[in-house]
């Protein structure tokens, strides 16, 4: 068997042993009280909400509670939401609880940004250590600016460039060529990235990036792996240029009023089902990087093969990436930051695990 087919077959056997574990808890006592909760997931169309976030709410939770805790839980897809108003909404009251982007909503915190700057780590085992060693840094966060408890850190397949240039003959791309290109973005962190290789960045909702790649609103834009090819970007690339500028940080987090509410047999059950959820998040992204790569290109794949050209960085292309992290992405967030104590949290956790140094 191949790498990838044990990293499925270990992360099959995880996930199916979580869910075994977590379904055949004991039925809830009759002091719990009964609780619909008004929850918004992420895409409709994406592994994540499909697989886990709403299969969780919708099935896993009413059954483990024994019908006491349910919810009205919709995609940010289906309720017509771009991402970056959902924080401001559940604070607002809107929605009880809400699966999000952490550099989505990072409008009112620098500090929630730094859990995932462009670039900074480029492999999942140091990006989720490093993300833990954040976790108090981004709960405080999240209480203070939205009034919102922070119930689970998890991530995506890696971030990566997804080009089209025209012609599937070009084997070759390095970073130095992208000036000039007018390349999507959904942070201010990969903006910062874009901006440091010379090119012009487009803020694009996710839905709306592949008619923007397709009338020319951008010549490339940056995704995840496996969202790139479940939204069918290779219809409208031709390139994949796989350097990592992240694992697009996300949070599950809970109307810190709404969560006060609940009885303590609640908060405890909801605790314990999301720690078993957020692993099954990171098996699931370790797995499906790989995936996406392979599917994108020339397979393997359960699916239609996407026949992108992928292009691997050179030695080249790793010192352009770590100049640009070090004078654009770090020294930018830093001035976001602002204060001392922003940058040294920074850079006692994150930083420390990435062996960068952040600084104004």
């Amino acid at each position: 068997m191949n790498y990838l087919g044990t990293v499925k077959s270990v992360a099959a056997l995880a996930i199916a042993g979580a869910m075994a574990l977590g379904l055949a808890a004991a039925p809830a006592s009759a002091e719990m009280k009964k609780k619909e909760f008004k929850v918004v997931g992420t895409w409709g169309f994406l592994d994540h909400w499909k697989e886990r976030e709403g299969p969780f709410w919708k099935e896993r939770l009413p059954k483990l509670s024994g019908g006491k805790l349910t919810a009205n839980a919709k995609s940010q897809t289906e309720l017509g939401l771009s991402g970056f108003e959902i924080m401001r909404l559940l604070k607002l009251g809107v929605f009880d609880a809400v699966h999000g982007v952490t550099t989505y909503v990072a409008q009112d915190s620098p500090a929630i940004e730094g859990a995932d700057l462009a670039g900074v780590i480029q492999d999942l085992p140091t990006y989720r250590k490093a993300n833990e060693a954040y976790r108090d840094i981004l709960a405080r966060e999240f209480e203070q600016k939205y009034g919102a408890k922070l119930l689970m850190i998890y991530a995506w397949p890696s971030q990566q460039l997804w080009c089209n240039l025209g012609d599937k003959s070009i084997k070759t791309y390095g970073l130095d060529k992208l000036k000039g290109k007018k390349i999507r973005t959904y942070s201010t962190t990969l903006g910062d990235f874009i901006e440091g290789v010379g090119g012009s960045a487009v803020t694009i909702a996710f839905a709306e990036v592949v008619p923007a790649l397709q009338k020319g609103v951008a010549d490339c834009g940056l995704t995840g792996t496996l969202p790139a090819y479940n939204a069918k970007w290779y219809q409208v690339v031709t390139h994949n240029i796989r350097i990592r500028l992240g694992y697009a940080s996300s949070f599950l987090a809970m109307n810190l009023k709404v969560w006060n509410d609940l009885d303590s047999e609640s908060k405890a059950l909801l605790q314990k089902e999301l720690a078993v959820l957020e692993e099954e998040m990171w098996v699931a992204t370790a797995v499906n990087d790989q995936k996406g790569m392979d599917c994108n290109a020339s397979g393997p794949c359960d699916g239609e093969t996407g026949g992108m050209i992928p292009i691997e960085p050179t030695a080249a292309d790793k010192d352009i990436l770590k100049d640009v992290v070090e004078n654009f992405v770090l020294k930018r967030w830093a001035k976001r930051c602002g204060t001392q104590k922003c940058i040294d949290e920074w850079n006692s956790t994150i930083g420390k695990l990435a062996g960068v140094k952040a600084s104004m």
